[in-house]
């Protein structure tokens, strides 16, 4: 028997507490995780995640939503692995996370889902994919993952043994961000599109993958996912800015602010210039947190695999275009 198969089984006679195996029923391509994920609920009185990576500020951030705030109740934060003991420590005593491992497969047998968050994310999917094998519900903060075929073969496998895996940008999964997509729906004749927002895409963590998703994700949400072809911008400083052409010959211009951390978006109409803002107040609970949730108890995948592709094939067109300063066709990708 493989290491994968054992690690599997350790997990079912964990969670079941002497349910049969027979009683699983693998009747769809997320059966497996979803019965799982329902036998959590129904015999455990809290849903136990476990979290690898703590060097950003998002770990400690969850454990507060879930620990400390208890915005979910009967859902907890358990695990934490840390790139190191010192970001560990600090995930655990500002998120009220109890336990630290020194090995992401500590958890195993011991968590119900998994949040990966490392700050690069070319390290999510390795770090992610024992635990989707084993059938643990999986996200993977923003960027999914900076290798465009690395994420195709991982969310191949994910479908293959039924796991639900998820990522998104909290900025464009959000309820201000469906308020806004309701007003585009109805305009008809957007001509352009400038949006703002801080994006570093020389970053040290992933370069024009590090903080894309927040660019990126909400642009592609309201306006469409059809990208034709990017391309990035200089000045004399720099890379500063980015155009990206859709398919309908729909132009956004992309202004990568460095004064303030915010995000706005305009459109050009007949009318002029409007900026899209949200009627929605924000509200207590996020969309982001709230979906996350509900796909660990139910195995509902709140965003497409095809939709996550399409999005780290902008961000890699746009870190080729980093690079060769030229235009740079996006690659189609077919689920």
């Amino acid at each position: 028997m493989s290491k994968n198969s054992n690690a599997r089984r350790s997990f079912i006679e964990k969670l079941s507490k002497g349910v049969a195996l027979s009683s699983i029923a693998l009747s769809g391509p997320s059966g497996f995780a979803i019965n799982l994920v329902g036998m959590v609920k129904d015999k455990q009185k809290a849903l136990k995640i476990g979290i690898i990576g703590a060097e950003n500020s998002h770990t400690k951030g969850f454990g507060q939503i879930f620990n400390i705030d208890k915005k979910f109740p009967g859902v907890e934060v358990k695990y934490v692995w840390g790139e190191t003991e010192e970001f560990a420590i600090d995930a655990m005593q500002h998120g009220g996370i109890p336990n630290m491992v020194k090995d992401p497969k500590e958890m195993m047998g011991k968590i119900d889902a998994l949040i990966v968050d490392h700050r690069d994310g070319k390290y999510h999917l390795e770090a992610a994919t024992p635990f989707v094998k084993a059938g643990i519900p999986t996200f993977i903060d923003k960027p999914f993952s900076t290798d465009l075929q690395e994420a195709k073969a991982f969310l191949a496998m994910a479908r293959k043994v039924g796991t639900p895996v998820t990522s998104y940008s909290s900025i464009a999964h959000s309820y201000e961000t469906d308020s806004i997509k309701s007003k585009v729906d109805k305009i008809d004749d957007i001509n352009q599109i400038v949006r703002i927002g801080p994006y570093g895409i020389t970053s040290e963590y992933g370069g024009a993958f590090f903080y894309g998703a927040h660019m990126i994700q909400p642009l592609t949400d309201l306006f469409g996912e059809d990208v034709k072809k990017v391309r990035v911008t200089n000045n004399d400083e720099g890379k500063n800015g980015a155009h990206i052409v859709f398919e309908n010959g729909m132009l956004a211009s992309l202004v990568f602010s460095t004064k303030k951390y915010e995000w706005r978006t305009f459109v050009e109409t007949d009318q002029g210039l409007t900026e899209m803002t949200p009627d929605v107040l924000t509200k207590d609970i996020s969309k982001a947190d709230s979906d996350m949730v509900e796909m660990f108890k139910t195995g509902k995948e709140p965003r497409s695999h095809q939709s996550i592709l399409n999005g780290v094939a902008i961000l890699a067109a746009i870190q080729k275009s980093v690079d060769s300063d030229q235009w740079v066709e996006v690659e189609k990708i077919t689920v």
